[in-house]
């Protein structure tokens, strides 16, 4: 299988060489299948089933205006970041883009912070997996299922990218099945096409206190957990980067983004507060459940804790990828540990696949000793970290797209809509989404956590910016973030 020397390499050395080249090949081993399913399958992250039921208890039917409106905003957010990346493939993605536009030390802070984000969620979903498990064998213990969790996903993620792309293309397939399956059968019940179950007609919408339950109130809220569900679309095109096209691949999964948004999420969340009252209180524990549960499907809750398993082991095996790609991409530019960025005869970055491993099983081990001190200061530091890492996008975009119409207008093969119009839209409901945060205690800790983690990073970075005498980033990013040159070698 070729291999590239991918865009991510370290800049030139004043002798004109690059220093550590022959560390930066990764191997280009995603077929088109694995980078298509992976995009339809990013879309249903376990935020949908695990976190959408408190949104639904506080918004009421509005939710489905919540979920519209950040999903607006995400699609807005994957297009900028579409266009980049299909412009300049890499697999550092956004973190290349933003040093490329604004400098090393906005790569820096938006990689490590995304770097930190995927290792909490890794130690999040694997301590959720682990609940649902035990919940079936109890003479089990937690620890012994997160530890089987990490070692076979880290393991999956150190024998070769393929090994990742045929795991996440199954775990896809199984969520795209699901979540179809539930809006077909969701569609006949609003219908009355099924036996046994009445047409609601707009009872359910209307009834309750309304269509706005709690006020707008209830809708902000709704809209802060719609945000946060849509978190780790960003993977697909880090993944590309090691794909046979990664053109093709990046452009075909943003241009397809709009419509399984508005299916999947927006979609789901209608089918459920037309069929069962919003504040149902099966509805917190397991909205997807108690849908099927109404409508007389026989082990709904059993059918629905597979489900989300599943969702939260696809989204482990997701993150370790992402993150080791994205801290082989800082290191492989000089913005990390050396010893870390070496790459396996089969293009794999395997130390940095396993020191991203080992954080998340660390921070599996202070959720499980301290969950209420450690482990929620972690989630805490990093809990607007997406919207973080939207904002460099939508300003690497801003600066981005003029220096592309001028140097190479032919790699715009995927056009941000209306822009720059757009993108600053996209930039004030970023803004806009950080002042709501202020509005409720939990996100406005998360918000003040996170906003002094990226102050941390931002000043790290132009430090190091400063010592390094790399100016705003200039060639060097420019050559880090080109198009992936053809290099020698076979896995």
């Amino acid at each position: 299988m070729t291999r590239t020397e991918l865009s991510d390499a370290p800049p030139p050395t004043p002798g004109g060489s690059r220093s550590g080249q022959g560390q930066s090949a990764l191997s280009h081993g995603l077929k088109q299948r694995h980078l298509s399913m992976i995009a339809l399958g990013g879309v249903i992250g376990a935020g949908l089933f695990v976190g959408s039921g408190a949104g639904i208890a506080a918004a009421g039917p509005s939710i489905v205006l919540a979920y519209a409106a950040s999903g607006l905003l995400v699609m807005l957010v994957m297009r900028m970041l579409g266009e980049m990346s299909a412009a300049n493939p890499a697999s550092g993605s956004f973190s290349v883009h933003a040093e490329r536009a604004l400098g090393p030390w906005a790569g820096f802070t938006a990689g490590w912070i995304y770097w930190a984000l995927l290792c909490v969620a890794i130690a999040t979903e694997a301590t959720a997996a682990a609940d649902i498990v035990t919940k079936w064998l109890p003479g089990s213990e937690p620890w012994m299922w997160v530890a089987a969790f990490m070692a076979l996903f880290c393991l999956t993620n150190l024998v070769a990218v393929r090994n990742f792309g045929e795991t996440e293309f199954w775990f896809a397939a199984l969520k795209i099945f699901a979540i179809t399956a539930f809006l077909l059968l969701g569609a006949a019940a609003i219908a009355g096409l099924l036996p046994g179950v009445d047409a609601p007609g707009t009872a359910n919408l209307t009834g309750e206190g309304g269509f706005l339950p709690a006020g707008t109130n209830g809708l902000v809220v709704g809209l802060l957990a719609s945000v946060f569900a849509y978190g780790g679309l960003e993977t697909v095109t880090i993944a590309a980067a090691e794909s046979e096209d990664p053109v093709k691949g990046v452009a075909k999964a943003v241009r397809t983004a709009m419509w399984r948004i508005a299916v999947f999420y927006v979609g789901s969340m209608l089918v459920i507060v037309t069929l069962i009252p919003w504040d149902d209180k099966s509805v917190l524990s397991g909205p997807y459940a108690a849908v099927l549960d109404h409508i007389g499907i026989p082990g709904a809750a059993q059918l629905m804790n597979i489900v989300v398993l599943v969702a939260l082991l696809s989204a482990m095996n997701a993150n370790i990828y992402g993150a080791s790609r994205m801290a082989f991409s800082l290191i492989a530019r000089g913005q990390g540990p050396r010893f870390l960025g070496r790459v396996s005869g089969s293009g794999v970055p395997r130390p940095a696949v396993v020191a991203s491993s080992v954080f998340g099983f660390v921070a599996v081990l202070l959720n499980l000793w301290w969950p209420e001190t450690v482990f929620q200061w972690l989630l805490n530091t990093v809990g607007a970290a997406t919207l973080v890492v939207w904002g460099f996008i939508a300003l690497s975009q801003l600066v981005g797209r003029r220096r592309l119409e001028r140097e190479a207008p032919e790699k715009l093969v995927v056009r941000m809509w209306a822009f720059p119009v757009l993108t600053v839209v996209a930039l004030l409901g970023i803004l806009a989404v950080l002042a709501l945060m202020l509005r409720e205690a939990d996100t406005r800790t998360q918000l003040a956590f996170t906003g002094c983690l990226t102050v941390v990073l931002i000043a790290t970075g132009l430090a190091r910016q400063k010592a390094g005498g790399r100016g705003s980033g200039g060639a060097e990013a420019d050559a880090d973030a080109g198009v992936a040159k053809s290099g020698d070698g076979a896995d």
